[in-house]
């Protein structure tokens, strides 16, 4: 297990990623820095609160992770990467001591992280989502330079965040689009029909309430019992029913079209942001 685990950059993702490591870090302490020390201190006093797995939280700079930690993650914006590793390349390069890197940027793999730092460090590329910070998560990893035991605890280090899978190196930009950007393309379906429910006469809260229960519950039914989607829906569809005019419907309007176009559409755009 890791001795020590670092977080450069403490937004929205890495602050969901350390709060899900210091649960399984087992006592490895936790450094935290971002631009805003403010935000790092804020994180590691909330983790401290928690006082879960009895790892110590410890807001920092950059620098002092890039000397000392273990595992580091960089979770930092991939447009920001290129600058941000040329500050600690310096510190990494008269390290002599074991350490991995884990980085977050979308679009830039494994090789063109050791291209910027002129090294080749083991390297592992993740894409976690947003609901890894309630520990219904996914997070998608690849390693490269990295040993089996090395793989083995990055991903009991993140084990309370969700679904921890390694995929190929040549994968990753896809599942960006579908599990990464997915969450957001989810949150406007589910204020569409909440819009549609109060349309219809439900209050906004229980019309909201009523539509994210309902994704919830249905994508735990479709994971628990191995159900393609194309299963559960058939099973809603009662023939001159309800349920299969709104179908109707959404094919007309193309629901299944606009969904495809958004991912496709995102995972060109994650090519193009790795192109820094």
């Amino acid at each position: 297990m890791f001795s020590s685990v670092g977080f450069i950059g403490t937004g929205t993702m890495g602050s969901a990623l350390a709060r899900a490591a210091v649960k399984g870090a087992q006592g490895a302490p936790i450094f935290l820095a971002n631009r805003s020390p403010k935000k790092a201190r804020n994180l590691a006093k909330e983790l401290n609160e928690q006082s879960i797995g009895g790892s110590v939280a410890t807001a920092t700079t950059n620098e002092v992770i890039a000397r000392h930690c273990n595992i580091i993650f960089l979770a930092v914006k991939p447009q920001i990467i290129p600058g941000m590793l040329a500050t600690i390349a310096p510190i990494l390069a008269a390290r002599t001591d074991h350490f991995v890197l884990a980085s977050l940027a979308a679009g830039i793999d494994a090789k063109r992280i050791r291209e910027l730092l002129g090294e080749d460090y083991p390297v592992i590329c993740l894409m976690p989502n947003t609901p890894v910070e309630i520990g219904a998560g996914m997070v998608q990893y690849c390693g490269e330079g990295t040993t089996p035991e090395e793989l083995a605890d990055f991903e009991a280090l993140l084990s309370s965040a969700g679904l921890v899978d390694q995929v190929n190196a040549n994968r990753m930009i896809a599942a960006t689009a579908v599990s990464g950007c997915g969450p957001a393309f989810c949150a406007i379906f589910v204020e569409a029909i909440a819009d549609a429910g109060v349309a219809c006469g439900l209050p906004r809260d229980k019309a909201q309430l009523y539509a994210a229960q309902m994704v919830y519950g249905t994508a735990r039914l479709m994971l628990e019992n191995n159900l393609h989607p194309g299963q559960l829906k058939d099973g809603v569809c009662s023939p001159a029913g309800s349920t299969i005019q709104g179908v109707r419907t959404l094919e007309a309007r193309g629901f299944r079209s606009a969904a495809f176009e958004a991912v496709l559409a995102a995972y060109e755009k994650t090519v193009e942001m790795g192109d820094v």
